[in-house]
């Protein structure tokens, strides 16, 4: 279809409308045991509430389950959240925090009324019985009886279940208790709809006592749970499992900083533990690390960055030295193991710094096989048999949909959902490309996903409207980094007149560690100075007016917006600072990765050099913070401290306040989604001025 729209058209309140214009994600999908039939939740009218939507890969059959949205037309809210299949082909879903099993004629019926607030569906391996939890306990039903569900871990006040997984045969389930009583509480007071509110979290700040984290492991049969010590229970989990034959459980886990990378093995008889591996390494800043059990127990398969870039490894035993799988200068995101066919089935950016495509190779090692080529970003959920693999597919210029992709033979690829509404191939949509860059500051190679009008003229510069700014921000799907909902924000400001940039950071997933050893303790210094390189690569390529450049970004993007702003005066003719952390003393404990702990000689002016609370001085250009009242993340007191400089040294900026808004300002509801954004695009018109 030729397109006949205007670029103008793309409005706010088109974008941000329901039905959506670019349809619903298709999300959760879940196969049945024998890999038949795969289940997944969408709803195909652009609709926020999703139902349950099954594929027969034998039959080639398609159907929808459940019409639970029908009855919800127009109504916000997601739906179902999670379904799984149970051994007799039955489906169990949570709808509304409670517990369904769907009939005959998909009319689902509440199972255990007792049960709120459940989640994490799991059903083990013989099919027979469902363990989730429900307000933080754990509990596991038998459909094989009448008898209601057993609680097998109590949560207890601010405790609760963390995460858990079946054994891979038997009853056993692994699980880690959070205990979070010992954590600080802080209250927040904000008014909102006309009432005063007084809300309290548990939330923990930079050398205050955190979370400690305990696993176990428990019988389905009603067994008493075995505890295993650890020796520091403040220290991070990032993995956990259970031996295909039960005896023993490993443990993956890092002190704080994450400069401590430590493997236990724990005897599920004994409870004691040995030392499987152990690597310490003082420049680490991202912890992703990933450890399964290798096919017939025979040690662990491990991804780690220990020796540059994020590879897969073998730990034949305890103590012994991994054993390279793969390698190069490319980085794999997260595997899955097959273990009949011995194979590592991975996700990985090879082919391009931006893309994830799927891979697979031998644990033996060998030549890796590239199962999908088509450019963007492949999210797998791979079926028991592995002999398919529903791939949740997108690009720059594509929204998501699900893909049922046979592994073996021609590797057949079939669309399943169909989510954009007849409307989006009626509008002009940005063009993107990738374009490469190079730091002032060590040379180091920078990349950049830029955003293009669809009449973009080459030679002309225009307003370039850098964000949102953040790490891992390249990435080839629809909305490049997903984790904010911009990418309408995005299209608008390309409609009408601006380019739209996404630096990749210093920080950031790809490059390597050695890419990314200058970021240890410098938030505000080497990511800015990556931001400003790129755009610096813009104006000298011809994209951008060096004049009417503008920077946004929320969270640790706000932090880096002020910080730019701050150490560089007249670089940018204006920014937005959505819920910025301005003062890091007041982050998460978890940003010690970055910040380092909170000691030391040179603590705290370690500390005042990142945080941008310090740095106030030096605005000299148009700034807007928004933030909403209620932030338990990002404490609206900080901005009210950073305004407070700002009034004292008589600085001019624009303050937008949310009622009751919490952390994800953007994500809360459709009006205020549109209202932050219509704030954004008035200032960054105003001042960026687009022809």
């Amino acid at each position: 279809m030729k397109d006949q729209a205007t670029p103008g058209t793309l409005t706010l309140d088109l974008l941000y409308a329901t039905p959506s214009i670019i349809g619903t994600t298709p999300e959760a999908c879940f196969w049945s045991a024998d890999g038949a039939r795969l289940g997944f939740l969408w709803n195909d009218r652009g609709e926020s509430f999703r139902d349950v939507w099954t594929y027969d890969v034998a039959r080639a059959v398609k159907r929808r389950v459940t019409r639970l949205g029908d009855d919800k037309r127009g109504e916000a809210g997601p739906g179902i959240t999670e379904a799984v299949w149970l051994g007799d082909g039955r489906i169990v879903l949570v709808l509304a925090g409670r517990l369904y099993i769907v009939g005959a004629d998909g009319t689902p019926g509440e199972i255990e009324p007792d049960c709120t607030d459940v989640s994490a569906l799991a059903v083990s391996a013989d099919g027979a019985r469902l363990a989730f939890t429900a307000r933080g306990s754990l509990l596991v039903k038998d459909f094989g009886t009448d008898a209601p569900a057993c609680l097998l871990v109590p949560a207890g006040e601010r405790i609760a279940i963390e995460t858990f997984e079946w054994a891979k045969k038997g009853d056993l389930i692994a699980f880690v208790l959070a205990d979070n009583s010992k954590v600080r509480q802080i209250e927040i007071a904000y008014d909102a709809q006309g009432v005063a509110h007084r809300d309290t979290f548990t939330r923990a700040f930079p050398g205050d006592e955190i979370v400690r984290l305990r696993p176990g492991v428990v019988s389905a049969a009603r067994g008493e749970p075995i505890w295993f010590d650890r020796p520091d229970e403040q220290n991070a989990i990032w993995g956990f499992g259970l031996s295909g034959d039960g005896r023993s459980l490993f443990v993956s886990e890092s002190d704080l900083s994450i400069k401590n990378h430590t493997i236990f093995v724990y005897d599920v008889a004994t409870a004691a533990h040995t030392t499987y591996y152990h690597f310490h390494d003082p420049i680490q800043i991202r912890p992703d690390w990933q450890v399964a059990w290798a096919p017939g127990d025979r040690g662990l398969i491990l991804l780690t960055n220990r020796d540059g870039y994020n590879h897969l490894y073998r730990l034949p035993a305890g103590g012994r030295a991994p054993e390279r799988i793969t390698e190069g200068t490319w980085e794999i995101e997260a595997f899955q193991l097959d273990r009949r066919h011995e194979q590592i089935y991975f996700t990985a950016n090879r082919s391009h710094l931006a893309e994830r495509q799927l891979y697979r190779v031998p644990v033996a090692g060998g030549e890796v096989e590239a199962l999908t080529t088509e450019p963007g970003t492949h999210k797998p959920v791979y079926s028991p048999t592995f002999d398919w693999v529903a791939d949740r597919f997108s690009d720059d210029r594509s929204p998501p949909e699900i893909y049922a992709r046979r592994l073996g033979g021609d590797q057949t690829a079939i669309r399943l959902t169909q989510s954009p509404l007849p409307a989006f191939c009626t509008r002009n949509w940005a063009q993107v490309r990738y374009v490469d860059c190079v730091s002032r500051v060590d040379g180091a190679p920078l990349t950049a996903r830029l955003m293009l009008p669809p009449d973009y003229e080459p030679g002309r510069r225009y307003p370039l409207v850098v964000g949102s700014v953040y790490s891992d921000a390249l990435c080839n799907q629809w909305g490049g980094r997903d984790i904010h909902p911009s990418w309408g924000f995005d299209q608008c400001l390309v409609a009408s007149g601006f380019l739209v940039v996404n630096p990749g950071i210093r920080g950031s997933f790809g490059r390597g560690k050695e890419w990314n050893r200058p970021m240890l303790h410098s938030y505000g210094t080497l990511d800015i100075e990556d931001i400003a390189d790129c755009v610096r690569g813009l104006i000298e390529q011809g994209y951008a007016d060096p004049q009417r450049i503008g920077l946004w970004g929320s969270s640790y993007g706000g932090l880096m917006t002020l910080m730019s702003l701050f150490k560089k005066p007249g670089f940018y003719a204006a920014g937005v600072a959505g819920a910025p952390a301005t003062n890091v003393s007041h982050a998460y404990p978890e940003q010690e990765w970055i910040m380092g702990a909170p000691r030391g000689d040179d603590y705290p002016a370690r500390y005042e050099r990142q945080s941008a609370l310090y740095h106030t001085a030096g605005l000299a250009d148009p700034l807007m913070i928004i933030h909403g009242t209620r932030d338990e993340v990002v404490l609206y007191a900080d901005t009210i401290a950073l305004i407070e400089k700002f009034i004292a040294q008589g600085k001019r900026f624009e303050l937008v306040t949310l009622p009751g808004s919490g952390h994800s300002w953007a994500r809360e509801s459709l009006a205020q989604t549109r209202f932050a954004y219509g704030k954004m695009v008035e200032f960054f018109t105003t001042h960026l001025k687009p022809r």
